[in-house]
């Protein structure tokens, strides 16, 4: 067993869970025997990765004697996991043992909760967040992305690749490519017709998109249909979250919208402020000044990133009236709940005393299957707090969170030697109403296709936006005659994305920094 090892804790999130199914979680705890097994056999850096994960889930995050408590297992579902021998030869792999555990954390029915935990064994997450630069998706070359994400379509006939977004500052945004374009050729290509989630067109198509260095698309741009060679190099960039934004007259009232794709942090790890915060403080001056009265958040591709971005976007549109009030509420397990204090965790987060000073009759939220995590946290938190209303499709489901930890140990030459990040669920989150356990995700108010050919703020064209700009105007969300009519003339506006038709890489949870900085 190898006994010098670090432990660096960082505060994850993603999303919330009930107080009802969190004390199912407790109840059989005195059923369970989670001391450390004593047939552990560590031999190689395998070993000491599964060994170390099991025991900070299982038994405690202490290290060194830094918190006198030394029974504090961070895995939310910790007692309905039963004693298991991480050296066993029925894990390979820390995936493997990992996988094992996840599959004990049951409700009351039998479903499997946890389907969020993993372990980063590379560390370019947690930068990538922190830091607001792009994430790197290739394991081979660590050259970043294209930024942009793409998705196929259909218009009931036939298949169609699209990109649905490009970050502005990405190596995709820079050539002019955006949401809308269609891919009609990858490398030469043009055999590249949806053949389901892992047919051979679609994994190609992936593996070019996500998993190499130079890709050359043949694009058909949305706005003027021509068409056109592009040829993209992987690279690194400065994430802008805010994809697009604008603001409408719509019934005499001013509208403001915008796209944002990603919660990368306000601040990064010297504490200096993000392009992320820039463009945030920026936007929400303009809206401010423009006197807006309802605001448009589009979230649909949006599967989360920092809680203090979330904490921002919260602060920047809640009402007067929820200043110094419940934000959102944390639950842990048993164990660390009965040791906040020493444990340096918080039993809940306030709005701050003043918030972003609009005076918004409604704020609407475009959502998605997409939309998780940070997403769902934001939207849930302003719910007892003003009129939310979403339109789109139903959320990802993510509501519970995690603690990260900085998984490293000494070898023989006492050299530090960096194994993996483990994200690991460990808690949950409700709003101010005790509102959340959304594991099947949260239903809109309204349900619209989201039509991934029409490019951003096309008011008549986009479904979601026509439908708000109804409710706006009439407290209707139905569709105008003339605009369902645009949308039937043509099959053009009709292609509808194929969920889930391409698995994006792109980490989906919730991270908060400052909580872990507390704790370690």
């Amino acid at each position: 067993m190898n006994k010098h090892f670090t432990l660096t804790m960082k505060m994850a999130m993603v999303g919330v869970l009930c107080s009802a199914l969190f004390s199912a979680c407790r109840k059989d705890s005195n059923k369970v025997d989670n001391t450390t097994p004593t047939s552990s056999t560590v031999t190689t850096d395998e070993d000491s990765l599964k060994y170390l994960m099991y025991r900070i889930m299982q038994v405690t995050y202490v290290d060194g004697g830094r918190n006198k408590q030394s029974d504090l297992p961070t895995y939310l579902w910790y007692n309905q996991v039963p004693q298991l021998d991480p050296s066993s030869s029925n894990y390979a792999s820390a995936e493997d043992l990992l996988n094992t555990m996840k599959t004990y954390s049951k409700n009351a029915s039998g479903t499997v909760l946890d389907r969020y935990s993993f372990l980063d064994r590379t560390g370019s997450l947690s930068t990538s967040l922190q830091n607001g630069m792009s994430e790197t998706f290739n394991k081979i070359s660590a050259t970043g992305n294209y930024g942009m994400e793409v998705s196929y379509a259909s218009d009931n006939t036939r298949s169609y690749l699209y990109i649905v977004y490009a970050d502005k500052n990405s190596p995709a945004g820079k050539k002019g490519l955006n949401r809308g374009d269609e891919i009609i050729a990858v490398n030469g290509d043009t055999n590249i017709s949806y053949d389901g989630a892992n047919g051979p067109n679609v994994s190609k198509v992936t593996n070019a998109i996500y998993y190499s260095d130079a890709v050359t698309l043949r694009v058909k741009k949305a706005v003027t249909g021509t068409e056109a060679n592009y040829s993209l190099a992987s690279g690194a960039f400065t994430i802008n979250p805010v994809l697009f934004d604008t603001i409408y007259t719509v019934n005499n009232q001013k509208v403001g919208y915008f796209v944002f794709y990603t919660f990368t942090n306000t601040f990064n790890t010297q504490g200096a402020t993000t392009l992320t915060k820039t463009a945030l403080d920026a936007l929400f001056s303009r809206f401010k000044a423009a006197g807006i009265s309802n605001l448009i958040v589009d979230l649909r591709y949006n599967q989360g990133g920092s809680v203090a971005t979330a904490e921002y976007l919260d602060s920047a549109i809640a009402p007067a009236s929820a200043a110094g009030k419940t934000m959102y509420y944390y639950q842990y397990n048993d164990k660390l709940t009965a040791d906040l204090g020493g444990t340096g965790l918080e039993p809940f987060v306030k709005f701050p005393t003043t918030t972003g000073g609009l005076n918004l009759n409604n704020v609407f939220f475009v959502t998605g299957s997409h939309t998780a995590s940070a997403s769902e946290l934001t939207l849930n938190n302003l719910l007892p707090h003003m009129s939310v209303k979403l339109v789109g499709d139903t959320t990802y489901g993510k509501p519970v969170g995690f603690i990260t930890f900085n998984i490293s140990k000494y070898d023989e030459t006492h050299t530090k030697k960096y194994l993996a990040d483990l994200y690991a669920i460990n808690f949950a989150t409700e709003n101010a109403n005790h509102v959340g356990g959304y594991y099947t995700g949260i239903a809109p108010d309204q349900l619209a296709d989201d039509f991934i050919n029409v490019p951003w703020g096309y008011r008549t064209e986009d479904e979601n936006l026509d439908r708000i700009f109804n409710f706006i105007t009439t407290g209707s969300f139905a569709r105008t005659s003339a605009n369902a009519r645009i949308l039937t003339a043509s099959t053009a506006n009709q292609r509808a994305a194929i969920q889930s038709s391409i698995a994006s890489p792109r980490f989906n949870g919730m991270v908060d920094y400052r909580i872990g900085k507390r704790i370690q």
